[in-house]
């Protein structure tokens, strides 16, 4: 059995970091990646001639020292590579309703574009170990 996401899309927002009280630095980001629209089952053009997109946007979740790296080196508008696994979670919120969500945790990070500073130097492709 295989739980593999891989994702190549664009870093929508600049990553937010926490710490847990038991000191684990958790940074979150949300990678959105674009996929031709379809209408009856058909690509089509927008007004500008080019082919309409739909976007879907990912939570991402980097732990400790993948996220410290995330949190320091990347950027909105970056574009990256997201290695990780698809993580399920549920929960009652104040009023008593169940709810769900999402999200990727993320094994390992790659910068295919410039960052901080606009620049990587330095900053390895980084793996959760």
């Amino acid at each position: 059995m295989t739980n593999l996401v891989i994702l190549v899309g664009r870093i929508a927002r600049d990553p937010e970091t926490r710490t847990t009280q038991g000191g684990t630095s958790i940074t979150s980001i949300s990678v959105v990646t674009d996929r031709p629209a379809r209408k009856d089952g058909k690509t089509y053009k927008d007004e500008n001639g080019y082919t309409a997109k739909e976007s879907e946007f990912h939570r991402i979740t980097c732990f400790n020292g993948l996220g410290q790296n995330v949190a320091k080196y990347c950027t909105k508008g970056q574009l990256v590579t997201v290695e990780g696994r698809i993580h399920y979670t549920q929960w009652e919120d104040q009023s008593g309703a169940k709810r769900y969500g999402c999200e990727i945790i993320a094994d390992k990070v790659d910068f295919l574009t410039k960052g901080r500073s606009g620049s990587n130097e330095g900053a390895p492709d980084i793996d959760e170990d």
